[in-house]
């Protein structure tokens, strides 16, 4: 497995991977996310995402739709705190209509005001079921507390009063500023001529003028320790443990990877599943996540408990994590933890999907990307004491926050 690289001359980069399936995956990544908005543009990023698919100069909503859902194929986006992403699956013989349409729906989009209108009515509905779902909202209220308010804890949705009042403008402004060539990368992975992507990308791609990027990002505040509880009614209580963790750039990241994977990953073993659902029955869900930002980085347990067990939950939890501090693995827990985890990522990566948007995102993060045999190496070289050296460091009860929902 290798990956092939070419950058034009106004800064859009290129990463792909030749396959021998039918299939295409392709997307470009946009490094802009929630965290880049200003205060009265909260949820703009994640409104632009919706709202590029409804009409462009050469196209309306309709046409664009059509254009890769009526080859049989599907195209989509996503936004997350940092980035943008459009994508698309298709037959590998439609790159280039793919191609063509993202460079479309990118520099030409025209934002119609009678289209934006019902797209706004769309978010709102989104936010609203946000809301009612308090095992993802838990988590905008966490980062809140412990962020302080910096852009990162800012919901990605943004508010329903800044929603209302996005106009083509501001959008257009918003773009202008943020959707620069230098921060996009094109990331394909499918059985086409790398020599031919390149071509089609100069020719969709390469005529808009190279805008780089002026963008600061701030850095986040010092994280502060609280517990809290906030009164939502809920049937179960949802309780939320976390800490700072590595960011993406740290040499720690891969040790807490591992160490995060081992005590809440989605393995059906982890510790915190096996010491608290399997041995109790406490709860239906327990999962520990670590989201690794490029300056800072985020660490979550979250349980929903029975509403009798919730003390007794949080103990047992605290146990789990005390234990991390108290001794390194044996050499044997550690090799099988190893392999677990490269296991978990070998088979994620089999999906041309997932692979596509995983090898263009660590292109506009690092510029490169690692191979599988590259991040196997690095994951058999951590250490013991490597493991307890970042548990030690992260998991001190003065590090750790609780919310609970009740």
């Amino acid at each position: 497995m290798f990956y092939q690289y070419y950058k034009l001359t106004n800064g859009v980069r290129i990463v792909f991977r030749q396959t021998t399936s039918d299939v295409l995956y392709s997307g470009v990544y946009i490094g802009v996310g929630s965290r880049d908005e200003q205060g009265y543009e909260e949820g703009m990023a994640h409104f632009i995402e919706h709202s590029i698919f409804k009409g462009t100069e050469h196209r309306r909503s309709y046409h664009i739709l059509n254009r890769i859902d009526g080859v049989g194929g599907e195209l989509n986006a996503f936004t997350t705190k940092e980035e943008t992403c459009i994508y698309a699956t298709s037959l590998s013989e439609h790159l280039e209509r793919c191609l063509e349409l993202f460079a479309d729906i990118l520099f030409h989009s025209a934002f119609p005001e009678k289209e934006l209108q019902k797209e706004k009515d769309v978010v709102l509905e989104e936010i609203n079921s946000y809301k009612d779902s308090p095992a993802d909202q838990i988590y905008d209220d966490f980062e809140e507390y412990i962020l302080q308010g910096h852009p990162l804890a800012h919901n990605i949705l943004g508010t329903p009063k800044n929603v209302r009042r996005f106009t083509p403008d501001a959008i257009r402004d918003f773009m202008r500023r943020n959707y620069t060539t230098d921060r996009m990368v094109i990331t394909v992975v499918g059985n086409v001529k790398f020599d031919k992507l390149v071509r089609l990308c100069e020719k969709y791609f390469q005529q808009y003028p190279l805008t780089p990027s002026t963008l600061v990002r701030n850095n986040p505040p010092e994280y502060r320790h609280f517990e809290t509880h906030l009164n939502r009614r809920t049937h179960q209580v949802h309780m939320l443990l976390g800490c700072k963790a590595p960011h993406c750039y740290d040499e720690k990241k891969v040790p807490f990877t591992l160490l995060n994977n081992i005590l809440g990953g989605p393995a059906m073993n982890s510790r915190l599943n096996v010491a608290i659902r399997e041995k109790y029955g406490f709860c239906y869900t327990i999962e520990s996540q670590y989201v690794p930002f490029t300056d800072a980085g985020l660490f979550y347990i979250y349980a929903g408990v029975d509403a009798d067990a919730w003390e007794r939950a949080t103990q047992l939890v605290l146990e789990e994590l005390d234990k991390c501090c108290q001794s390194p693995l044996h050499p044997r827990q550690l090799k099988a933890a190893q392999q677990q985890l490269i296991g978990q990522m070998t088979i994620n990566n089999d999906s041309g999907l997932n692979e596509m948007q995983s090898i263009g995102k660590a292109c506009l993060n690092y510029d490169h990307v690692d191979t599988l045999e590259e991040m196997n190496h690095d994951i058999y070289s951590v250490t013991p004491e490597d493991i307890l050296t970042v548990a030690q460091e992260l998991f001190q009860p003065e590090n750790l926050s609780i919310l609970y929902y009740k």
